[in-house]
């Protein structure tokens, strides 16, 4: 990945591009810190396909649930007063 100063990736912002669509990420610096990274669309749509592809199901988050038969212990707790 190649970092570029703010300044920098504005001033040559075609060769910026070129680079992203080249298929190498590009990071941008703001005052020497890392702000934001453009990449390719088809690299992103990518990224967000197989980000997609590999989440949890609401399903299988339920199946993962460790179980045992196993009995626990309530909390008791102080009951609240209630002005009907």
């Amino acid at each position: 990945m190649t970092d570029w100063s703010f300044q920098d990736a504005k001033n040559r912002f075609s060769a910026f591009v070129d680079a992203a669509l080249g298929g190498a990420p590009q990071r941008v610096t703001r005052r020497g810190k890392p702000a934001v990274v453009v990449l390719a669309a088809d690299e992103y749509e990518r990224l967000c396909r197989l980000e997609k592809a590999n989440a949890p199901t609401l399903a299988g988050l339920l199946l993962d649930i460790p179980r045992d038969d196993r009995d626990f212990d309530r909390q008791s707790l102080p009951t609240r007063s209630l002005d009907l």
